[in-house]
């Protein structure tokens, strides 16, 4: 008399940000070869898109959210005060850097729904001198370059150009996705696009 035999075996792991089930089952008989069934299914990818699509989607919603780049600043600086030199949304999150007294520097993480403080820190930089080498004799600050560029569509980040003199670098995102990149001047607040990835001179007209 034959004698059937199942064996059942389910393993599970959990991962921060994903993990893999893995069921097994196995059955046969004294005299016959076992059978295997494998089924596999991975926790966190249900939607089949990547942590950076993800990433982009938090990005898309924090730009439509209710506080600017020049909101930002204007927080950062109020909790903060100094000198902004750059705004950048990075992980749906407002990032401010700002040039304090001396040598300080301090990140200012801003919610883009809310305009309030989620934390700041201290940072190491070793370019002090020449942002204050590039902001003498400026007229145009982070948050007014900010207002200037948000004529060309939703910014999404700030920052000043300390090598050359050449204004502040911005970038914005149009309602269809398009990012554009522009100069901002550090004293008339003019606007122009920045062809530098084209490896043109935007100095060129």
């Amino acid at each position: 008399m034959k004698r059937n035999i199942v064996i059942a075996v389910v393993t599970a792991a959990a991962l921060v940000g994903g993990g893999t089930a893995t069921a097994l089952a196995v059955s046969g008989d004294d005299d016959g070869p076992a059978s295997v069934a494998r089924a596999e299914t991975r926790a966190g990818d249900d939607d089949g898109r990547d942590d950076d699509t993800r990433d982009d989607d938090r990005d898309e919603r924090a730009v439509s959210g209710d506080v600017t780049a020049a909101g930002a600043i204007a927080a950062a600086l109020k909790h903060t005060p100094g000198t902004a030199v750059s705004a950048e949304l990075d992980d749906a999150v407002w990032e401010v850097d700002v040039l304090g007294k001396g040598d300080t520097w301090h990140s200012v993480r801003i919610d883009p729904g809310t305009g309030k403080v989620l934390g700041s820190s201290e940072d190491d930089e070793d370019d002090t001198a020449e942002v204050r080498a590039a902001l003498k004799g400026a007229s145009v600050t982070a948050e007014e370059a900010a207002k200037a560029a948000a004529a060309k569509g939703t910014v999404t980040s700030v920052e000043l150009d300390d090598d050359d003199d050449r204004g502040w670098e911005t970038e914005t995102r149009a309602s269809g996705g398009d990012e554009r990149d522009w100069r901002v001047d550090l004293r008339s607040g003019s606007v122009t696009a920045d062809r530098d990835d084209d490896g043109d001179d935007p100095d060129d007209d």
